[in-house]
């Protein structure tokens, strides 16, 4: 019955009113993820990079045109109803398909047009996708990129994204994955040579808790975890933070642990290019965690032009 409601509500053009624009259509669906995730118009207007008014004010006007409450808004919290879970679930498969379709439609044998958007942790923003950009815009210079970065595990199709980037995350089964960048990264600790003279080196892990560390969190609140491996056996260390740092902003992190700040723990491709010039050194190196690199994850329905071009040129990369 909902879904036939919102069916005739749709293709119905009641007092010659427009059929609903794709922009309201996938504002709607950004919308219907984060607050399936326990987010709402603030968290899907940082995505779309609008204002939290602007979402609103495009929810209130496909309400109005479909003449059915979409969500239930209170003081505390923004829900679906039943029409808009409905709605929700049957547009996310629709709009990818006619933006996969529009961008084949733009594409040739000769050139490749359209937009690929993809959403990715900020961890692969500094070293790994920035490279890999700029050399697939050379060869196919007629498509527009948009990267949505977010921490968070998100659902690329509702979030109106082409692939996402994670780090061994467990995908939906309709999900294909392919590595991007290293196949094999590393995470460790390190410090400043002018730190570690004044407070000593660790020899353990668990010395670590006696340290001044500089610590990482997440968008989603949670601190990044500090894991040990040697010889099969793992440890997790959760050390008193001396300074917290968004991941958003893993430089600035860097940079107070060369200023002598901390024991710092993150990616070795990161902690690398420090340690060469001598402007970090390396803490219990013996212990690192070695674990698999990022991949490019996509849904095995939908493959418009953009994205078989990325696939593509990430393979001849390999």
């Amino acid at each position: 019955m909902i879904s036939a409601v919102i069916a005739n509500s749709l293709f119905a053009v009641p007092n010659n009113h427009a059929f609903p624009s794709l922009d309201d259509l996938s504002v709607f669906l950004a919308v219907s993820t984060a607050v399936s995730r326990h987010g709402g118009f603030r968290t899907a207007a940082r995505w779309l990079g609008v204002a939290p008014s602007t979402v609103s004010e495009t929810i209130s006007r496909l309400e109005r045109r479909l003449g059915v409450p979409l969500l239930l808004r209170t003081t505390r919290s923004v829900q679906l109803t039943e029409a808009g879970r409905a709605l929700a679930e049957r547009l996310g498969p629709v709009m990818s398909e006619a933006r996969a379709a529009l961008d084949d439609a733009a594409s040739s044998q000769s050139k490749v047009r359209g937009r690929l958007k993809l959403n990715v942790p900020g961890a692969v923003m500094v070293d790994i996708l920035p490279p890999l950009i700029d050399g697939f815009l050379a060869k196919h210079p007629e498509v527009r990129i948009e990267v949505m970065v977010d921490d968070r595990l998100v659902d690329i199709t509702a979030a109106g994204c082409d692939a996402g980037i994670r780090y061994g995350e467990h995908l939906a089964q309709d999900m294909i994955a392919v590595p991007i960048g290293p196949r094999r990264q590393w995470a460790g600790v390190a410090a400043a040579p002018s730190y570690l003279g004044r407070r000593g080196v660790p020899t353990h892990p668990r010395d670590v808790l006696e340290h001044d560390c500089i610590r990482m969190r997440f968008a989603s609140g949670a601190l990044t975890g500090w894991e040990f491996e040697k010889e099969g056996e793992t440890l997790v260390v959760d050390p008193p933070a001396h300074l917290i740092i968004a991941t958003a902003t893993p430089a600035a992190a860097l940079d107070l642990a060369v200023a002598g700040h901390g024991l710092i723990y993150t990616f070795g491709n990161w902690l690398e290019p420090l340690l060469e010039r001598g402007t970090l050194m390396p803490v219990l190196a013996d212990w690192r965690l070695p674990f698999d690199g990022p991949r490019l994850y996509f849904s095995s329905r939908f493959m418009p032009t953009p994205l078989r071009a990325f696939i593509d040129f990430i393979a001849e990369q390999r």
